[in-house]
């Protein structure tokens, strides 16, 4: 079975990306992102999600910007991206 699904976060804005990601796990009710969204609870509420659950993703304290988390989700998600 494959892991879950993450979006590259290269050239996008957090509300681009969280809002693939939303698309993504709509059923899991993640909150749509606004320009106001706080990408590290944003970021929490993902990991939360029952699919990120039992991977060894990173927490959101751990990084100051939103880009550098989602780049380490998607390595971490996705081994082989790592040079992200």
């Amino acid at each position: 079975m494959a892991g879950p699904l993450v979006y590259d976060p290269r050239y996008q804005t957090f509300e681009s990306w969280a809002a693939l990601m939303v698309e993504q796990y709509g059923a899991n009710q993640l909150e749509i992102p606004t320009p106001y969204t706080d990408w590290k609870s944003w970021g929490n509420g993902l990991k939360a999600i029952d699919v990120f659950t039992n991977e060894a993703i990173p927490g959101t304290d751990e990084f100051e910007n939103w880009d550098d988390w989602a780049a380490a989700l998607l390595a971490a998600i996705n081994p082989s991206s790592a040079g992200v």
